[in-house]
């Protein structure tokens, strides 16, 4: 990993050593950007599986290696881990894609930590979310270009929840949305192409939450979700992004749990995270949702599929 964001020049050669397969032509891709590995497992995991499954090729973007993470599973909080946590790291990564049945790139920027303390300390000198935009975006662009995805999935303004990274992830998926189709802006980084959607993760909501609280409740399993709700507070000066997407892909709830499980130093297997049963899961919300951000082609809202207005275009 280099200490620095990498310049163009870095750029190609990170791409050079991609798998970058002959894309058929009517063929719909998919690209999901993600601050850190484990992000794409617990954050449209199933939405990617079932995609995959049907034959779309799908990419998953990871703009840094999660170095400065913490081993969130005491089982493997282990001397030889936390020694070599970068490659660790990228095993778990390596093993979430093969069980998710997708594409991934490392795009070579390093994890800017979660600041803690009163004040926050300052980031530290040279990661990810102090880049200059066009730096942080140059390998996404890239990316864009090189792989030529119909549909982007990344985060929303707030990234999800207030991680450097994620908000950096944001701005840069949106840079590149806006950047990549035009041939003015980051020349030498491939042809210009133009992602026709793209779209906000909405994986934690309100409604969500509530219903799946209601069914393990109904199912009387002591639920995990109630004391999250209580302390559940609206801000009636910023309400929450519509759900205009929701694709359902509930069968594919134990691939997500078996990719996030692969991310061992990240989540407890007997954690939260897997409190409710799956089948309880699809009895309460079997989809995963979304917010549409950006779109250049004719959909109708609400929609149950990321290609809507688009497969008509593509697969001729």
């Amino acid at each position: 990993m280099p200490a620095t964001a990498p310049g163009h020049a870095d750029v190609t050669a990170l791409m050079a050593e991609a798998d970058c397969p002959q894309l058929a032509s009517g063929e719909l891709r998919l690209m999901a950007v993600h601050a850190h590995p484990d992000d794409e497992s617990s954050k449209g995991a199933a939405t990617m599986a079932r995609y995959a499954a049907d034959g779309v090729q799908v990419l998953v973007c990871t703009l840094t290696g999660g170095e400065r993470g913490d081993i969130l599973n005491k089982a493997m909080d282990k001397p030889e881990v936390r020694a070599d946590l970068p490659a660790v790291r990228r095993a778990e990564m390596a093993r979430a894609r093969e069980i998710l049945g997708v594409q991934q790139r490392f795009l070579g920027f390093v994890d800017s930590g979660l600041p803690e303390g009163d004040p926050k300390p300052p980031l530290p000198d040279g990661c990810f979310a102090v880049q200059p935009l066009q730096t942080a975006a140059a390998p996404l662009v890239l990316a864009v270009r090189d792989f030529r995805p119909h549909v982007i999935l990344t985060y929303d303004e707030d990234g999800g929840y207030p991680h450097p990274d994620h908000i950096k992830c944001h701005e840069v998926s949106i840079e590149a949305f806006e950047a990549a189709a035009d041939p003015d802006r980051y020349q030498g980084l491939g042809e210009p192409w133009q992602p026709l959607k793209l779209y906000y993760f909405l994986t934690f909501h309100k409604a969500k939450i509530t219903a799946l609280h209601e069914e393990m409740v109904r199912r009387g399993l002591k639920s995990s979700y109630g004391d999250w709700l209580a302390s559940w507070e609206d801000d009636p000066e910023e309400p929450p992004l519509e759900i205009t997407t929701r694709v359902a892909c509930g069968d594919y709830f134990e691939t997500r749990n078996l990719a996030l499980k692969a991310h061992a130093t990240q989540v407890d297997p007997d954690g939260s995270w897997f409190a409710c049963p799956v089948e309880a899961q699809r009895a309460a919300w079997p989809t995963e949702d979304y917010h549409l951000a950006r779109s250049v082609v004719d959909t109708q809202l609400p929609e149950d599929d990321l290609f809507a207005g688009i497969r008509e275009r593509v697969c001729l």
